[in-house]
């Protein structure tokens, strides 16, 4: 039986995971109390044939919910052969403000006491237990409704994968580390298309930029040394029972080194691994 837990802040995105995974064929229960995650599993496997695949929404609406169990439930799903996974989403405040704003929904921890910063910044305290045991986070401050539907889906497809699987993420160091990574390369080093008036506007996808960068022997050398470390020392990472390998991939903007080195890294990769992906963080 496959579980996916998701949580979250509100106003990140819970609703839209949840809508996504019942695309998915998974049978969804949005707020359960968490002193019900066990019974759900226990009488799902009684009924294994009747449904397989469950995503449970929990959060802090629940009156009461008290997570400081959350890692001992957690285990105790684990051993008993059910697939689990718990999916964790997040914005920053200024972003979850505007947010609500917008929409003029009520945070669930509002009160006529409560101000609505008040209220974000004591969920994010309420919510710290789960996020610690998160084996997936999506920080959707800077991502539309239709790039977190292709992130979710992405991260099922993963899941559902018997081995490990390898996810190569671009991104600009000047907008920020990504939150998902587990291994980082810095290509800011490498000589920059950047600063080529025709290159400027593309990005490392393009066939230009992949030729100007290609003819240099220190990018070359780069993407040697990364495949050279990355054969050697995966099966180690496998071996530790990871779900997933996310290697972020960074120059300055996030436009053409880091792209073009996600994308030759992905290439290389998937002639002899199933479930090798490329994102790209900064390219809409």
């Amino acid at each position: 039986m496959k579980l996916q837990i998701v949580s979250g802040l509100s106003g990140s995105g819970k609703t839209i995971a949840l809508q996504v995974l019942e695309d998915l064929g998974y049978y969804c229960i949005d707020n359960l109390p968490l002193e019900l995650l066990s019974e759900l599993v226990d009488k799902s496997l009684k009924n294994r044939l009747y449904i397989d695949k469950i995503a449970v929404g929990i959060d802090a609406r629940t009156a009461g919910n008290n997570f400081a169990n959350f890692s001992d439930i957690l285990q105790k799903i684990k051993q008993m052969a059910i697939d689990c996974h718990v999916l964790f989403l997040h914005a920053d405040v200024p972003i979850l403000l505007k947010r609500f704003s917008e929409t003029r929904r009520k945070h669930p921890l509002t009160n006529y006491q409560t101000s609505l910063e008040e209220a974000i910044n004591r969920e994010r305290l309420i919510l710290q237990l789960i996020q610690d045991e998160a084996s997936q986070k999506i920080d959707t401050s800077n991502t539309n409704v239709h790039q977190l539907r292709d992130r979710i889906k992405n991260i099922i497809t993963l899941n559902d994968h018997p081995i490990m699987a390898l996810q190569f993420l671009s991104f600009g160091f000047k907008h920020g580390l990504p939150d998902d990574m587990d291994i980082m390369f810095d290509m800011r080093c490498l000589p920059n298309p950047h600063w080529e008036p025709a290159l400027r506007p593309l990005t490392g996808k393009d066939q230009a930029v992949v030729d100007f960068l290609t003819q240099h022997d220190s990018c070359n050398e780069m993407f040697h040394d990364i495949t050279h470390y990355i054969d050697k020392w995966l099966n180690c990472y496998e071996d530790n029972n990871r779900n997933y390998l996310t290697i972020a991939i960074g120059c300055t903007g996030g436009q053409h080194r880091s792209v073009y080195m996600v994308e030759r890294l992905a290439q290389y990769f998937q002639q002899h691994r199933e479930a090798v992906i490329a994102r790209h963080k900064e390219l809409l």
